[in-house]
């Protein structure tokens, strides 16, 4: 009966994020942004001084115009920092993105459950997702996922640049692994092939790739993205073919000649 009451709140609040439009507005870092995004963030720290200025830009016009809520949380300024951080990476390269598909961040406490949003039960193994439907604009994150993408330095996984990316290959209306928003199209095909292989060498436990990408096209381009931002150097070591074309598919090169 509990977790029904639980389940109900949770819902009446995500009804309520997605009616209420917050309008965009230019908002104040806290104080210590830099030091916050300077010690936390790997992908703002190696960024020249302009470069890191205009970072900054792009994060606040994310939190202007996202709304970041927890759920039986607390978001602080580090949270919300590595949030608009997970959405500005993947579109770095370009001069001007919204993600117009997306209204809210809900911070959950842990993994959870993707049936029925909870933070209880079984199959609470979830870090982080997109929303369909009723929950269309709205992405659900677990707190302790998103800080450990940035604070784990070695790691190659990021659950929030991973759901984000999810975002942009939405773009084209079917989040399929194939960001036909952001690749040119005359590059189609060898993506498509890319992709085949590398998760045919997955199958076959014959890549460093994280098994979880072969699961399907969409979730092999978030990981790889993942993997691509959080260790470039050694994703182009091990991956050439796949770092040249996701180059070109986020417009930047992370590693730095």
């Amino acid at each position: 009966m509990a977790s029904v009451i639980v389940l109900v709140a949770i819902a009446i609040m995500i009804v309520f994020f997605i009616l209420y439009k917050k309008p965009v507005k230019k908002i104040n870092l806290p104080s210590n942004y830099r030091e916050i995004l300077t010690t936390n963030v790997n992908f703002y720290k190696q960024l020249d001084e302009e470069n890191k200025r205009l970072f900054e830009e792009k994060v606040k016009e994310s939190l202007g115009y996202v709304r970041i809520e927890g759920i039986d949380t607390n978001v602080e300024d580090l949270d919300k920092l590595l949030v608009a951080s997970s959405a500005v990476i993947p579109v770095f390269g370009f001069e001007k993105w919204k993600y117009f598909n997306l209204d809210n961040v809900l911070l959950y406490p842990e993994t959870f459950n993707k049936d029925e949003f909870l933070a209880s039960g079984y199959e609470k193994n979830t870090l982080g997702m997109i929303g369909n439907g009723p929950m269309q604009r709205v992405m659900i994150l677990s707190k302790p996922a998103l800080r450990n993408g940035f604070l784990i330095r070695e790691s190659v996984a990021n659950t929030g640049i991973h759901e984000f990316v999810h975002l942009l290959d939405k773009e084209d209306g079917a989040v399929d692994g194939l960001p036909e928003a952001l690749l040119n199209r005359k590059h189609n095909q060898e993506w498509i092939k890319l992709m085949d292989d590398n998760i045919e060498l997955i199958v076959q436990q014959r890549s460093d790739i994280s098994s979880y990408a072969a699961s399907n096209k969409s979730e092999f381009f978030a990981v790889i993205s993942e993997y691509f931002f959080n260790q470039p150097q050694l994703f182009k070591k091990n991956h050439e073919d796949l770092y040249r074309l996701m180059s070109l598919i986020f417009n930047q090169e992370p590693v730095k000649e």
